[in-house]
This record gives structure tokens, C-alpha cells and sequence, in this order.
């Protein structure tokens, strides 16, 4: 089982989504793909959480934005719409503005989310 651990540091060079900021695409994607309210399912495990969003499509709109955000073929960005380049700009420049955080630092806010979490989602 695939199990995502948020406590340590990616090891992939791009992260193209945020659960803090994408929490509304992350909750519409799992309500367009899998049909369920995250909101209204209050016996649903953290492990089963990280499962769904593991497995969200390109077609939901989490998934969208993330192929915008990720798209590196010129040929592609060529056909971008304005809106398009402007996410994708945005996301990047985010990206390399982002505070350096220290090891304790970062430490401490996984722990925190993952406490908020827990007490969602049991």
C-alpha cells in the first residue's frame, strides 16, 4: 500500500500542488472523481485521505491546474491561453519567492497539519 509521508522533505524536484492553498480544488477534485464530500465524512483515516488524493485524475480541477503548472513542452505552452500562462507563471514564481524554512521549522508545521488533520479525519 502506498502510504505518503508528508514528515519528511519531497524527493521529486517539483511539487505542483498545496494542501493549504488547493484545499478547494483538492475537495472538488475528490467530490468529481470519487463522489465524496470531504466535509461530511468524519470517520475517514488520514492513510485513506492521502490514498484519494494520490489517485485525483487530470480531468478533475485539481488535476487541471497541475498540468498547467507542470507543463514544460514548448509546443504546449505555445497554445497556452493567457489565463493558462498566468497560472502556470504564478505557480513558479511562487515556487522561487517561497521563506526558506529551517529543518525545526519545517518539522514543527508538518506536525501541526498533521495534528489538524488527525483531529479531521480521525
Amino acid at each position: 500500500m502506498l502510504r505518503l509521508d508528508f514528515s519528511r522533505p519531497s524527493t521529486k524536484p517539483n511539487t505542483w500542488y498545496d494542501l493549504y492553498e488547493d484545499w478547494p480544488l483538492i475537495e472538488a477534485s475528490i467530490a468529481a472523481q470519487y463522489g465524496i464530500r470531504l466535509r461530511a465524512e468524519p470517520d475517514m483515516t488520514w492513510d485513506e485521505f492521502c490514498t484519494l488524493l494520490a489517485g485525483i485524475m487530470p480531468e478533475t480541477p485539481l488535476g487541471q491546474i497541475v498540468s498547467i503548472r507542470s507543463e514544460n513542452d514548448r509546443e504546449k505552452l505555445k497554445n497556452f491561453s493567457t489565463e493558462q500562462h498566468r497560472i502556470r507563471n504564478e505557480w513558479r514564481v511562487r515556487g522561487m519567492n517561497q521563506v526558506k524554512w529551517s529543518d525545526e521549522e519545517k518539522a514543527k508545521a508538518v506536525q501541526e497539519f498533521q495534528n489538524i488533520i488527525m483531529q479531521a479525519f480521525g
